[in-house]
């Protein structure tokens, strides 16, 4: 996408006044060649008054165009823009036939052939706007249409779509194939148009009156049908409990879940047909907290069948409309409506410090910016991070609890009603609240949702002697670095007499910062004092003296896992601010996580521990005796599991022994037994990551990763060689990976981001060093050439992260220098350096 096809807010705002866009008569023909296919548009719309406008379409080639009926030269079409020009008042037809081009990055219209069976599966992706790379359109959130598909297709395949579809007739050219018809949809936007069509396998079911179908390609058939129960259970009980909270009925007429390889994101909340990466179907074991994670995004896309599709944003500065809603409903419904009950505490040690590590960047924004700090859909495409995401759903976990859930609800009741099938604006929303509430809404939004940046938390204690009519006691006052106000409860605890491994809950107190009050509590001085437990806002928290201590010896016996994860956090967080040493978070890892019975705990301190403490927190001469202290914890666990009482921990376990190995010897056993002694079994993940890891260490070459693809011809199959060849420590493999991820543009999406991730590894730090400044004049080129996808993946898995000195710091504040850098690839640059930033002053700060 070049710079002049970004759609600007002011034009957007420009024709919203011009247009009213009534409908959509889209036919695509898919039985022709393996790189494109025919797509032909009918638009009706009205034009409010005389005047001139453009449409958006990115063809390779434009064959025809009539408005009203009068031909218009298809070769005014320039930087994805037709122009209309000379619109009469009135209503208006236009016809665009055009050939389009299938992706491989998954924008626009992605085909994928399946290795595993050579069948073909094409799905959309029509977000933000990447809906021209399929047909033309109007393309801003705001002008809402009826969308219609007419699809014709392989006589075996399935096409779905936003409403229901019917197989209408055979093609009449004789070939075979079959045309489908889809229902019209209600006014939804042009980025949430959707069509999914291949040889699918389909479960179809009905739920309170409604077609509910779960879909995915044939190969994982056997594994998708093992867990049909529990995927369409997390979506009938998330269906029912939506319908109880909200009084807007669900607006489609069907609910369709599409399991879609190499899809970009964890799913697309596309009305009537939401799209998830089909690495959930589970082809080998996961533990519960990965069930739970996508039972999640099930809850988190059906919200969004309310909160962004039946009312959507008027423009992209109000994002966090659709996703601090959809993640902040999806978790908190998960945990009232299904078995997962405990899902705060995986949002609190996963998905918060995403946002809280996004919030102290250069790149940091408001959760809600104003629109002039999303001038165009290029910068649009950057907000979607940690803040939207994971702050925006603390905002308003933060919001529930000082306005109560009676008035948020009402308020969101009032916010559908007002505004179904059109759009809305945070002033829109902030209204509806408001018509609930005596709380000051608007005050609170511009403090939470109009600033950047993350308070600390930090506690003051002080103890008081007894005196003949005052008993013994301590006081507590907050100090506050930042400028919310926040509710927060504030959790005393005591050692258990019988055992000082244990803490006891003394009290829980309930606190409003900033405040001028000082809390006098009569008693000992608690043995441990956390701010923020329950984790109801959305902030860093400091450790007293006192409380660091009991923390380092009685982590594990806090007795709320919540509480835990809030420790846990902030001890993360002191490592990354250089105010405990990442030997001592090892240590204390070492210590409670053998002890530890949450298991999203356990596996978000392991992965802090092994992707950011170990190797790039630790000098490179520390980072061999880290890994063994992981691989200790990891042995810790394994014998702790022997019963097979807790399958989840003992994987998370065999994972972690996996990837900390420093020698080769015992994961190479389990490899050659095809066993892991005490299990779990060795399923296809377990043996490409054991194969990935000794292909780092040199344990195993070319003819060994080339045996396993051959024992597993899937896509999977196809990512795990790639990443393991990447891996390979020798000069040719890595010169041969570096030459397909930058100059072999059919590598698709999926493939492009195995092959990175298995390029850079800190344990071939001097085998890498001459790629470190290539990296970032052929990353830039590569965004140039391939767009916002494989741009963002370069800057993702590409990134020479574990280089920690100052000439890679230096290389790449040189590359920002230049202007032209696609505007997703700078953003990840500029926050890769920051981190990278980050860690050379831990490292630094430690030797001094």
């Amino acid at each position: 996408m070049g710079p002049m096809s970004a759609l600007t807010r002011n034009e957007a705002q420009l024709r919203a006044q011009l247009l009213d866009v009534q409908h959509y008569a889209v036919t695509l023909d898919l039985t022709g060649d393996d790189e494109t296919f025919d797509s032909i548009t009918v638009v009706r719309f009205t034009a409010r008054t005389a005047a001139d406008t453009f449409i958006e379409l990115k063809p390779v080639e434009l064959r025809s165009v009539t408005l009203d009926g009068n031909p218009l030269d298809p070769a005014s079409l320039a930087d994805d823009r037709l122009p209309l020009t000379g619109l009469t008042e009135g209503p208006h037809e236009l016809r665009l036939d055009t050939r389009m081009r299938y992706s491989r990055t998954g924008e626009g219209l992605h085909r994928f052939t399946d290795p595993a069976d050579g069948q073909t599966y094409v799905y959309s992706q029509m977000f933000l706007d990447d809906v021209q790379r399929v047909f033309p359109a109007f393309d801003q959130p705001d002008l809402k249409a009826v969308f219609e598909f007419t699809v014709t297709a392989p006589a075996h395949w399935t096409v779905l779509a936003n409403g229901i579809t019917t197989r209408i007739a055979a093609a009449p050219d004789g070939s075979g194939a079959a045309i489908w018809q889809s229902a019209p949809t209600p006014l939804i936007s042009t980025y949430l148009a959707a069509v999914a069509a291949g040889p699918w396998h389909s479960i179809r079911t009905e739920h309170a009156g409604l077609p509910f179908g779960i879909h995915c390609r044939q190969s994982l058939a056997p594994h998708m049908d093992v867990d049909a129960e529990e995927i369409l259970s997390v979506t009938k009980a998330c269906f029912d409990r939506y319908q109880e909270k909200f009084t807007e009925p669900y607006p489609f007429d069907s609910y369709d879940q599409a399991f879609v390889p190499e899809f970009n994101a964890g799913a697309m909340e596309n009305p009537g047909l939401v799209t998830f990466r089909d690495e959930f179907i589970f082809r080998s074991a996961v533990t519960d907290t990965e069930r739970q994670s996508r039972a999640m995004v099930i809850a988190h896309e059906m919200a969004h069948m309310w909160f962004g599709d039946l009312v959507t944003l008027a423009w992209f500065d109000d994002i966090w409309l659709n996703e601090s809603f959809a993640e902040y409903m999806g978790y908190q419904t998960l945990t009232e409506a299904t078995r997962f009950t405990d899902t705060w505490t995986d949002f609190g040690v996963t998905r918060k410090p995403w946002g809280y590590d996004a919030d102290q960047r250069p790149s940091t924004h408001p959760v809600a910016p104003t629109p002039e700090d999303v001038p165009d859909t290029a910068s649009a495409l950057l907000n979607f991070d940690g803040i939207s995401y994971a702050k925006g759903a603390s905002a308003l976990r933060q919001l529930v609890a000082w306005l109560g859930e009676k008035d948020f609800l009402a308020g969101i009741n009032t916010h559908f009603a007002r505004h179904k099938f059109a759009n809305a604006s945070l002033a829109d929303f902030i209204d509806s609240l408001a018509a609930h509430t005596e709380r000051d809404v608007r005050a609170w939004a511009d403090i939470w949702l109009r600033t950047t940046g993350i308070d600390t938390l930090t506690p003051r204690i002080e103890e008081s002697e007894g005196r003949p009519d005052t008993p013994a006691g301590w006081t507590l006052a907050v100090d506050r670095r930042g400028s919310r106000p926040h509710h927060i409860a504030v959790g005393v605890y005591d050692r258990d007499p019988a055992d000082d491994r244990f803490l006891e809950l003394r009290e829980l107190l309930d606190l409003d910062v900033p405040s001028d009050e000082i809390i006098s509590v009569t008693g000992a001085r608690p043995a441990l004092l956390v701010l923020n437990d329950v984790d109801l806002t959305y902030a860093k928290v400091r450790l007293d003296d006192t409380s660091l201590d009991t923390v380092r010896r009685a982590l594990s016996g806090i007795p709320d896992a919540l509480t835990r994860a809030v420790v846990w956090n902030a001890l993360r967080d002191m490592v990354r601010d250089g105010e405990l040493d990442p030997h001592d978070y090892l240590t204390t890892a070492s210590a409670h996580l053998p002890e530890e019975d949450d298991l999203a705990i356990v596996q978000g301190v392991l992965a802090f521990a092994r992707t950011q403490v170990a190797v790039r927190y630790l000098a490179p001469e520390q980072q061999s005796a880290a890994l063994a202290t992981l691989t200790t914890i990891a042995r810790d666990l394994l014998r702790r599991t022997e019963d097979g009482s807790e399958p989840g921990m003992r994987l998370t376990a065999v994972r972690t022994l996996v990837d900390s190995a420093t020698q080769p010897d015992t994961i190479a056993a389990w490899l050659t037994d095809d066993t892991v002694p005490g299990g779990p079994a060795l399923d296809p993940e377990l043996r490409w990551r054991i194969l990935g890891r000794l292909a780092v260490l040199g344990a195993v070459g070319e003819d060994e990763i080339d045996a396993a693809l051959a024992s597993d011809t899937s896509a999977t199959g196809q990512e795990g060689a790639a990443r393991c060849r990447a891996a390979l420590p020798t000069p040719e493999a890595k010169a041969a990976a570096w030459d397909r991820l930058f100059h072999d543009d059919s590598l698709s999406n999926y493939l492009f981001s195995a092959t990175a991730q298995g390029f850079w590894q800190p344990e071939q730090a001097e085998l890498l060093a001459p790629y470190v400044t290539r990296y970032y004049p052929e990353a830039v080129a590569l965004g140039a050439r391939r767009g916002p996808a494989i741009g963002e993946a370069a800057g993702r898995w590409a990134f020479p992260a574990y280089a920690i000195d100052e000439s890679n710091l230096q290389a790449g504040h040189t590359c920002l220098q230049d202007p032209d850098i696609l505007p997703l690839l700078r953003r990840k640059l500029v926050d890769q350096l920051d981190d990278l930033s980050r860690a050379l002053k831990v490292r630094t700060a430690r030797e001094n």
